[in-house]
């Protein structure tokens, strides 16, 4: 899976998961872009990562939100590494609450970042794709979007919203060989599941038959897949990375 000459956009790659895809994709080659919002100083932690092993890294502000800041953003990465061949779609929040304490802000608010992000930067990033020799989009969304999931309904609703987004741009890049296809991660250590009680997790692993959470790495090894020549037939896909639970 040598990624060597691609340029990967990582959204919201500071820490957790897009951290580990960010330095899994260098590591195989790749020149790669880590986007953040407001945590400047864990970004550039994960460039200098890269960079100690080797890799080429620079660290991009946007919030994927915000669609002016995404194009700003593209004109960085532009002068950084040029157009961009790979787009990880990872940027994403939670706002939990029961359906009927939900408000309207607390729906908008995942909305926004979770669906309008990725609009946001495929949007602007669509033309980079589908001219590159090797195209990728990844879309990252969840176990959460297959099953759904207590007092998630927002999150939820986001998540399976990228299966039919990915399958749309799939059908529409085709003709140009680049690739749109999506991963759906189970539960994984990160900072999100220490934050879960331990009953809950126990009862979540409990679901998975192969008895453990999953390990950010689990995930990258999928994704750097994905945005290699080796997955170029695969595309319009939701990938399923969750220990084997039912969906």
């Amino acid at each position: 899976m040598n990624l060597e000459g691609q340029t990967c956009l990582v959204t919201g790659s500071s820490r957790g998961i897009g951290r580990g895809i960010a330095e899994d994709l260098a590591a195989r080659g790749a020149d790669v872009v880590v986007n953040y919002r407001s945590s400047a100083a864990e970004a550039q932690a994960v460039v200098e990562s890269i960079e100690d092993e080797g890799g080429r890294a620079v660290a991009a502000q946007a919030d994927v939100s915000d669609f002016e800041e995404v194009q700003a953003m593209r004109e960085e990465v532009v002068d950084a590494f040029g157009p961009v061949d790979v787009l990880v779609n990872n940027a994403g929040i939670t706002v939990d609450k029961k359906f009927e304490h939900m408000t309207r802000e607390d729906w908008d608010a995942v909305i926004d970042v979770n669906l309008g992000g990725v609009y946001n930067c495929t949007k602007t990033f669509f033309d980079d794709i589908k001219e590159s020799r090797h195209g990728r989009l990844i879309n990252i969304s969840s176990v959460v979007g297959q099953q759904g999931n207590y007092g998630q309904a927002n999150y939820a609703t986001t998540k399976s919203g990228l299966f039919g987004f990915t399958r749309t741009i799939a059908l529409e890049m085709a003709s140009s060989g680049s690739t749109a296809n999506c991963i759906a991660p189970g539960f994984v250590e990160t900072d999100m599941l220490e934050e879960v009680p331990e009953r809950v997790q126990e009862k979540i692993l409990r679901e998975i038959p192969l008895d453990r959470f999953a390990t950010v790495e689990d995930i990258c090894g999928i994704v750097s897949f994905v945005a290699s020549e080796e997955s170029s037939y695969m595309t319009g896909q939701v990938i399923g990375v969750n220990g084997g639970m039912e969906w």
